[in-house]
Formats: structure tokens, C-alpha cells, sequence
């Protein structure tokens, strides 16, 4: 009984030795069955994969030549150009308030109105002085006439011509003195009305009627100029030359761009304006130097204190090659693209990279109008033949746009190797 358990035993192991050593022999005739077998398109119709013989599914894009704008993109704080903060020059109580918050006066236009009782008098008062002082001074002239004429007619000496002509001139300087305290009346009495000294609008007011103001105090009001406006930024010291070689040959062109106005699919304004200031000092711990441009705003999109994006127009590049970025292939040799020659095969292009900024490249390397592939290029290798597939085809993402060049810290995307 035992013998015969231990040849069943070895019986079935036996069998499942052949029926392994079976089905390796058939895996591996099927291996070479596929390996022989012609490549054909993947199901669902995807790209066939390299090297198989058959053409490569492309999307291809011409490089254009055009002008190509280098910009700086910075993050800028809206200032105004003027603001005044508006005091009395003189300690008084207010009667009147002739403006309101937020209205937009012009220079010289009337704010307030101080009580002018006490000044009005001390004016009568140096008016009636300066009165007496010409009455006297006339009295004194015609005694130093009638002097003279009694000197003609040897009636008195000259010492006494000279007492009165003294006299008379004493009188002229105390009439010039009177006069001055005229002067000075009618200057404080002209405190008592306090007027616009710029243009501009009007914010809060501090004051009402009937609250007493003096010089040492605060504001009564604020005027700031909207119209035209500044907005300040950073620019890092390497575009600091072109900068000022713009500003020296003409004015260089400034967009600010506000942000979205909250609607679905509705971006916000952009305002053009130019350079106007740069620093004299670059900040050791940025590396930057403070420049303002100046935009007109009559329509006050811009307010003091606002955050914008700026864009600043540094340099052009005269015909430039543009190409998409996503056609550049990065290797271990540089930068190269896949261009298709007439024969619809791909041929590899290497390229210097001048200036990136967005979905735009300036290249060197290809001629204007080459076909480049951009979408399928993984799939490529020089020499492989290439089909175009149905999509819609055109020139490098954002033509037309100028470039943006500029530090990553203020949010630009642009590089220049």
C-alpha cells in the first residue's frame, strides 16, 4: 500500500512538470509571434510608438518673425502727485465750511471762513493811524515851504530850514510805518479766509462751525491730486542701464493694469502712461532702485494707495524669431527644436535661447516661417516621417503681445540667458 501512494506521488508531480515546461514553450512562441508580427496603430487610434515604421501624429507651429518688446513686469503702489494737508495760519473759530468731503475744488477756491471781527478792527485802527501820520507829514511840508521863503527873504537862518526839513523826513518814515501796519492788517484779515492752494479733491474734514483752530494743530483738510498720478515700483539694477537710456531718448512706455473687476471673464483696465522718476540710489538690501511713472486718470481708475501691476517697456528686438516654448526640447547637448523639412520628416534643429517671457521664445538657430512640432514631440526622433493631425494651427502663443522680462520676486516670467 505504501509503494503504491509514493509512485502515485511521483506520478503527479510528473504532470505538472510537463504542463509547466508547456505552457513556457507556448509563452514564449507567442513573445516571438508578436515580435515578428508588423506594428500597427495602437487600439483606439493613438500615435503609433517609436520606431515602429509607421508616421508619428504631430501638431506643428510656424515661427514668426516680428518685433519683439522686452518689458519688465513689477507689482506698483498708486501715489499721488501732490498732497497738501491744509492748516489756518492764524489761531481763530470757524463760521463757515464751504466744501464738502470728496468734492474736487480748484486752486484757490474757498474752504473756510474764520471769524475776522478782531482783525477787521486792528485793520480800521492802522488805517486810521496812517490817517494821522499823512496829515502830520503834510503839516510838516508846508512848514519846511514857508521856511524856505522866509530864508529867501533873510527872516530866519538855515538851521532852521534844516529843523524842518528834518521834520518832514522823520514824518515820511512814520507814514512808511504806518503803512507797513496797514499792510500787515489786511494780511491777517486774509488768513480769516482759507482757499484751495492746489487742485485736487477734497477728503475727510476735520473742523465744523464753530470749532477754534490755531496753527499748531491738525489738518482741517487733506487735497490730493488724482489727475494726472503716479504709481511707484521696484526695478532690479540689472535693467537699471536700459532704463535710463530710455529715459534720456524719449519716454518710456508704462502700462498699468488693475485687477479683475470681479465679474466672470471680465479683466481689469489697463491705463498707459510713461517713465518720469529714477532714484538716484540703489537699495544695497534689494538690489533695486525706486522709479514712478506718471498716468493721466480723468477718470480716477487709479487711487492713491492701490495695488497695480506695471509693465515697463525696456528694449525691442528688431525681427526677431519667435517660437513656442513648448516646442523647445532641452537635452544634454542645449536647446534644440523638431522641425519638419519638405519630405514630412522631423529633423532636429539645435537653438540659442535670446529672451523667454509667457508661451513665447526668442530663438536663434531656425529661419522665420519653419514648421515646428510642438504637441507629439515625445514621440519623436530625428528622422521619423510625421503626419499633421487635425488641429487647428497657427503662430506661437501670444503673438503680438510684447514680451515680460523681469525679477521673479515681483511676479515676471520672463528670462534672458
Amino acid at each position: 500500500m505504501k509503494s503504491t501512494v509514493i509512485a502515485g506521488a511521483l506520478g503527479l508531480v510528473v504532470l505538472a512538470g510537463g504542463g509547466l515546461y508547456y505552457y513556457k514553450q507556448k509563452q514564449e512562441a507567442a513573445a516571438q509571434a508578436v515580435a515578428a508580427a508588423p506594428a500597427g496603430p495602437k487600439p483606439g487610434g493613438g500615435p503609433r510608438t517609436p520606431g515602429s515604421g509607421g508616421p508619428v501624429s504631430v501638431t506643428t507651429v510656424k515661427a514668426v518673425r516680428r518685433d519683439q518688446v522686452i518689458a519688465f513686469d513689477a507689482a506698483g503702489t498708486v501715489s499721488p502727485l501732490n498732497t497738501v494737508d491744509v492748516k489756518p495760519q492764524i489761531s481763530s473759530v470757524i463760521t463757515q465750511v464751504h466744501v464738502k468731503e470728496g468734492q474736487y475744488v480748484k486752486r484757490g477756491e474757498l474752504l473756510f471762513t474764520l471769524d475776522n471781527r478782531s482783525d477787521t478792527v486792528n485793520l480800521t485802527k492802522a488805517r486810521a493811524q496812517m490817517a494821522r501820520d499823512r496829515a502830520a507829514l503834510a503839516d510838516a511840508q508846508r512848514q519846511f515851504d514857508r521856511s524856505r521863503d522866509l530864508m529867501a527873504q533873510k527872516f530866519v537862518s538855515q538851521s532852521a530850514v534844516d529843523s524842518s526839513q528834518t521834520l518832514v523826513e522823520t514824518q515820511q518814515a512814520v507814514v512808511a510805518s504806518s503803512k507797513a501796519a496797514v499792510d500787515a492788517a489786511q494780511l491777517n484779515l486774509g488768513y480769516n479766509r482759507i482757499s484751495a492752494p492746489s487742485a485736487g479733491r477734497v477728503g475727510a474734514i476735520n473742523v465744523f462751525v464753530g470749532s477754534y483752530v490755531q496753527p499748531s494743530g491738525n489738518a482741517l483738510l487733506t487735497i490730493t491730486q488724482l489727475d494726472p498720478i503716479a504709481v511707484s515700483f521696484s526695478l532690479p539694477q540689472r535693467n537699471l542701464a536700459d532704463a535710463l537710456q530710455g529715459l534720456r531718448d524719449s519716454k518710456l512706455p508704462v502700462t498699468a493694469k488693475l485687477p479683475d473687476s470681479g465679474v466672470a471673464g471680465a479683466a481689469g483696465p489697463s491705463l498707459d502712461g510713461h517713465l518720469q522718476f529714477i532714484d538716484s540710489v540703489v537699495d544695497q538690501a534689494s538690489g533695486t532702485v525706486r522709479v514712478k511713472a506718471v498716468f493721466d486718470n480723468p477718470k480716477q481708475q487709479l487711487w492713491p494707495g492701490a495695488y497695480v501691476n506695471v509693465s515697463m517697456a525696456l528694449q525691442t528686438i528688431k525681427g526677431a524669431i519667435v517660437v513656442p516654448q513648448s516646442a523647445i526640447v532641452i537635452g544634454p547637448k542645449g536647446r534644440s527644436v523638431f522641425v519638419v523639412d519638405a519630405d514630412n520628416k522631423a529633423v532636429s534643429r539645435p537653438i540659442e535661447l535670446v529672451y523667454s517671457s509667457g508661451p513665447d521664445a526668442v530663438v536663434t538657430g531656425v529661419d522665420a516661417d519653419a514648421t515646428l512640432i510642438v504637441d507629439g514631440r515625445e514621440n519623436v526622433r530625428p528622422g521619423s516621417a510625421v503626419v499633421e493631425r487635425s488641429a487647428k494651427r497657427g503662430g506661437p502663443g501670444g503673438a503680438g503681445k510684447p514680451g515680460r522680462a523681469g525679477a521673479p520676486a515681483s511676479g515676471a516670467s520672463g528670462t534672458t540667458p
